[in-house]
């Protein structure tokens, strides 16, 4: 049966989104760097911050952030619907970290990331 092991999304700044998305998900952390991978990057002239590249792990699938510099980020084809036992103090802490509100509808809000992805904050259902 197959499964989902990552889900990409193109970014300007991938450091950035990856921050976002770790401090935004229970469990998901920013991938560590060891000294190979950060002599790798050097040996590119990138650094940490500066990655094309950058990895969030948690115990659901892995988030890929990869540099787009030219992408369109009007609209998503696709999504995250991120379930949460407290709407409201979820959306007040995402848009803490910079997301921002796109609009509310019945039973779901659709938020904004801070390079203007698009995700729906929804009720958890028991999970």
């Amino acid at each position: 049966m197959p499964t989902i092991t990552e889900i990409v999304f193109e970014s300007t700044t991938p450091s950035r989104l990856a921050a976002f998305w770790s401090a935004a998900l229970d469990d998901y952390a920013i991938r560590p760097y060891d000294d190979a991978e950060i002599a790798r990057l050097a040996a590119l002239g990138f650094t940490p911050e500066t990655d094309p590249t950058v990895m969030v792990d948690g115990p659901g699938p892995s988030l890929c952030f990869q540099r787009m510099p030219s992408r369109d980020y009007t609209n998503n084809r696709i999504h995250l619907d991120v379930a949460v036992d407290d709407v409201a103090a979820w959306i007040e802490r995402l848009v803490l970290l910079g997301a921002r509100i796109e609009r509310r509808e019945g039973g779901y809000t659709v938020m904004k990331d801070p390079e203007g992805n698009q995700f729906c904050i929804t009720p958890s259902r028991g999970r």
